[in-house]
């Protein structure tokens, strides 16, 4: 019997425990410090500055075409010219003459090359001089020496003529502009 009288109090106290409200109270602060240290690198190259690209796949034309460029981290540049190239004009010149028959006057073209006018005087073949050809062209030649072609350039800007100073001065500063950019 006691025994039976342990159990029904404890089924009773069981009872009685949860019939009764449970309240929780809860009270919680907290504090959260956050510091962070970050490094971006970038493993890509900046954009590039691409020269222009000038066509001498025909190699009738008598021009040179010239391009280059160059890029900083900063900075890009890209130029491109094209020269005409007086020489082989010349030699055109002279064999449309001379296929044409006018053997006379393609000499004469040619002979506008101070170096050819020298050569063909030294070979006592002179240039034509106002259609005299043989020793009346080379008589009138010496007496008229200042209507000869200029003899050759002379020293870095000396015997160039102003469009030549102008482009070497031009392609001084673009080249120390360049260096300038590289420097950087």
């Amino acid at each position: 019997m006691i025994r039976k009288l342990v159990t029904l109090g404890f089924i009773l106290a069981s009872n009685v425990a949860f019939a009764e409200p449970i309240v929780t109270e809860s009270t919680t602060n907290s504090t959260v410090t956050s510091t962070a240290d970050s490094t971006t690198t970038v493993y890509s190259a900046p954009p590039s500055a691409i020269s222009p690209s000038i066509n001498s796949s025909n190699s009738d034309l008598c021009t040179i075409g010239v391009a280059g460029a160059v890029q900083t981290q900063i900075l890009g540049i890209s130029m491109g010219t094209v020269f005409t190239e007086d020489n082989c004009l010349r030699l055109k010149n002279a064999k449309v003459l001379y296929d044409m028959g006018m053997k006379v006057a393609a000499v004469s073209v040619m002979c506008q090359d101070p170096g050819v006018f020298d050569a063909m005087m030294n070979a006592g073949t002179p240039c034509p001089f106002d259609g005299m050809v043989g020793a009346e062209a080379r008589a009138a030649w010496l007496a008229n020496q200042d209507k000869q072609p200029e003899q050759g350039r002379t020293g870095m800007l000396g015997g160039m003529s102003d469009e030549d100073k102008s482009t070497a001065t031009g392609a001084a500063a673009v080249g120390g502009l360049l260096l300038l950019l590289l420097a950087l």
